[in-house]
C-alpha cells in the first residue's frame, strides 16, 4: 500500500462560460496508492468528471502536475502518454458502451486484440474475467441479450482486460437498481482486490461509499477528506 500509483499536485482547471471563466478545479491534490479503493463524492456539477478525465490523462489541466507510476504525464509525448494510458488504465462509465455486434467474450477481448495479444490468449483471458464477473453462462450473448447489470459487468471485465494498474470509474452503477448495483459492485471489488488494482470511482451511492478504503469530497473546486461513516 506504500506505492503511489497516481499523484495529482496543485491541479487547476477552468472553462469558458459565455464571457466568464468558470473555475472547476482549484489547487487539487490527490494520491492513489497501489491496491487502494478511493471514492469521490460531490454534488452534480462539482467537477468529479473533470477530475477523473484529468486523472486519466484525457484532459489537460491549466496548471499542476500529474505523476503516474513516477512519470510526469504531461512532459511525455502524446504518443507515449496514449500508450501509457492504454497499457495501464481501465475506464468504466455510467453507460457500458459495448459493441452491439459482438458477444461478451469478444467485447472483453477487444482491448487485448488491439494491443496485439494473439486471439487465442485474448479469448482465454476474456473468458476468465467473465467467469470472475459471474457471467459464465452469458459469454456468447450480445449486449442486447443481456440485462443492464450484466452489460455493466461485461464493461468492467473489458476495463480489466489489460491488467491495468488503475481503474477510473465514473458513476459505474448510476443506471442500475440497488440489488443489481450490489451484485455488480461485489463482483468488481472481488476482481480488483484479487489483482491488487487501484480504483478511483465517482459515485452518489452511499452504500458503495462505505466499501471504499478512503473517500474524498469535491465542492467549490476543492478536495477534502470525507468521513464515509457519517452520512
Amino acid at each position: 500500500m506504500a506505492d503511489i500509483v497516481l499523484k495529482l499536485e496543485r491541479i487547476k482547471r477552468s472553462f469558458v462560460s459565455g464571457d466568464q471563466d468558470l473555475d472547476v478545479l482549484l489547487d487539487i491534490n490527490l494520491e492513489v496508492k497501489k491496491g487502494e479503493l478511493v471514492g469521490l463524492v460531490g454534488p452534480s456539477g462539482s467537477g468529479k468528471s473533470t477530475l477523473l478525465h484529468i486523472a486519466g490523462f484525457l484532459d489537460r489541466p491549466d496548471q499542476g502536475r500529474i505523476t503516474f507510476q513516477g512519470e510526469d504525464c504531461f512532459q511525455l509525448s502524446d504518443r507515449r502518454r496514449t500508450r501509457l494510458r492504454s497499457e495501464n488504465l481501465g475506464f468504466v462509465y455510467q453507460f457500458h458502451h459495448l459493441l452491439a455486434e459482438f458477444n461478451a467474450v469478444d467485447n472483453v477481448a477487444m482491448p487485448l486484440l488491439t494491443a496485439g495479444v494473439p486471439r487465442r490468449d485474448a479469448t482465454r483471458k476474456a473468458n476468465d474475467l467473465l467467469d470472475r464477473m459471474r457471467l459464465s453462462q452469458r459469454k456468447l450473448h450480445q449486449p442486447a441479450q443481456l440485462s443492464g447489470g450484466e452489460q455493466q459487468r461485461v464493461a468492467i471485465a473489458r476495463a480489466l482486460a489489460n491488467d491495468p494498474c488503475l481503474v477510473i470509474a465514473d458513476e459505474p452503477t448510476g443506471n442500475l437498481d440497488w440489488e443489481t448495483t450490489n451484485e455488480v459492485f461485489e463482483a468488481f471489488v472481488e476482481v480488483v482486490q484479487l489483482k491488487n488494482t487501484s480504483v478511483l470511482v465517482a459515485t452518489h451511492n452511499r452504500e458503495l461509499i462505505k466499501r471504499m478504503d478512503r473517500v474524498l469530497t469535491i465542492r467549490d473546486g476543492e478536495l477534502s477528506e470525507f468521513d464515509k461513516n457519517r452520512q
